[in-house]
């Protein structure tokens, strides 16, 4: 005990890891990591975003941004596969950054970057489901603009209560919510196809396929929303420290979960263009409830709609349990406000970090509409998380070549940089005010940590540059 004592007193920051890795459980199964991630993938997105994406493409063509989002998934999915088997460990992008760059060099200032861009960007995205949960709850009941926001609110309140238990419970009901995912898509498929009219669905402008500026332009506008959509692939990341056997199970629930939300998709939106015309369809703003209403009439629609709320409520569920470990795993590391890093004393799981993402959560869901936040999560995160930690991995791969990897890409280094390729290609096809928005709050977070730097002594002022 005396020995424990002096370690604590003499090296907080290796004691504090310590219990970091201690008080985590592996309880999550292959099945139930690959439900995690699938119902985190899906939400509400994809029924919010298609009227957007049939829009910025102007007709049928919008398949090409799934695909481009797809093709993209998988490329950063070898990125994360291969980091989340070598350090599987709560926070994800925060471990990985530390790895890649140097615990105690730009590795710390990168990964300051992320949690400082997580502290806004998480919360985000959780409003986002949040709001568009309450967006198609006016399908079925009239509400005004105060009663949407109060739904939403509540609706982030509901899901902490549904966290606030065991990682083991939780796997479980994870299961139950994507059979429940899954089989509403299936159902949105089947209906499609049985009902599908091929001159809606492949009927095309005379310029649809003209490569032009234009082209380009609106399929940069479609790829950030299909984007939005494939997002939580690598939810299991976050959740390294709690997946049983994560040098097999990681790697495998990341592409299992990919493709299988690929193969949907695909499906979903062709069946949704061979059912309403895309003149139509891109100005609907219940796009599955107009679907389901055009095929089978009102009370479909009706019972379609409970099913996208749920689907809604169920990616809440995965986003905010995985997000709910990145700021705990800072704080665990010494790199964040301590009050983050505390574990509930009985049931494992990191109660104060889900309690703060939450409350900010709730806050956001009341002042933000859906449409102001969609581009403004992917631009914030591109250059410090994604791009960041492909190319980290590619220069460990060249550097450090005797690194040993528990799961290697194939084709290396073809998917990170056809990843970066990607990732650039949609930065720079935003808006300009977002592409500037990001870059401001990089630079203000590079400031932020400059100045805490400076007062304790860290890398890069005297004290700190040991690795």
């Amino acid at each position: 005990m005396r020995k424990l004592k002096f370690i604590s007193a003499q090296y907080p920051d290796v004691f504090l890891f310590i219990r970091w890795v201690s008080n985590l459980v592996r309880g999550l199964k292959l099945r139930q990591a690959v439900a995690i991630n699938m119902i985190d993938m899906v939400g509400i997105g994809p029924f919010i975003t298609i009227p957007y994406i049939i829009g910025a493409m102007s007709g049928p063509q919008c398949i090409l941004a799934w695909l481009l989002g797809a093709l993209l998934s998988f490329m950063d999915g070898f990125v994360w596969a291969e980091l989340g088997a070598k350090w599987p460990q709560a926070g994800g992008s925060y471990a990985f950054l530390q790895h890649l760059y140097g615990k105690h060099k730009w590795g710390r200032l990168l990964s300051f970057l992320y949690i400082w861009q997580t502290t806004f960007q998480a919360p985000l995205v959780i409003a986002s489901g949040a709001i568009g949960f309450a967006q198609y709850l006016t399908y079925l009941i009239p509400l005004s603009g105060v009663e949407q926001k109060m739904v939403s609110g509540a609706l982030v309140l509901f899901i902490l209560l549904l966290l606030y238990r065991k990682i083991g419970d939780i796997g479980k009901i994870s299961v139950v919510m994507n059979a429940i995912v899954i089989g509403t898509l299936l159902w949105l498929i089947g209906s499609g196809l049985t009902h599908f009219n091929a001159q809606l669905a492949f009927t095309f402008n005379q310029d649809a396929m003209d490569f032009t500026p234009a082209f380009f332009f609106g399929l940069g506008q479609a790829s950030i929303k299909t984007v939005y959509s494939f997002l939580g692939y690598y939810n299991v990341c976050h959740l390294g420290g709690e997946i049983e056997h994560p040098q097999k199970n990681i790697p495998r629930s990341i592409f299992i979960s990919i493709a299988g939300i690929t193969v949907l998709y695909l499906l979903m939106q062709t069946a949704v263009s061979g059912v309403i015309p895309w003149q139509q369809a891109k100005d609907s703003p219940f796009i599955v409830s107009t679907f389901f209403e055009t095929i089978y009439g009102t009370a479909a629609a009706r019972v379609a709609t409970v099913l996208v709320l749920f689907i809604a409520v169920s990616s809440l569920f995965a986003v905010m349990l995985g997000y709910s470990r990145v700021p705990y795993a800072a704080a665990a590391d010494g790199n964040y406000f301590p009050v983050f890093a505390r574990v509930h004393p009985t049931k494992h799981f990191p109660h104060v970090s889900l309690l703060i993402l939450a409350g900010v959560a709730f806050v956001f869901s009341l002042l933000f509409k859906m449409k102001e936040v969609i581009t403004a999560i992917i631009v914030m995160r591109i250059l410090i998380q994604f791009v960041s930690q492909s190319a980290g991995l590619m220069a460990l791969h060249y550097l450090k070549k005797e690194t040993h990897f528990p799961y290697r890409m194939w084709l290396f280094p073809l998917p990170p940089v056809l990843g970066i390729v990607v990732w650039l290609f949609i930065f720079f096809s935003s808006e300009t005010q977002f592409i500037l928005s990001a870059l401001v709050f990089i630079a203000l977070g590079v400031l932020i940590y400059l100045l805490m730097a400076k007062l304790k002594r860290n890398w890069p002022f005297e004290g700190g540059g040991h690795n």
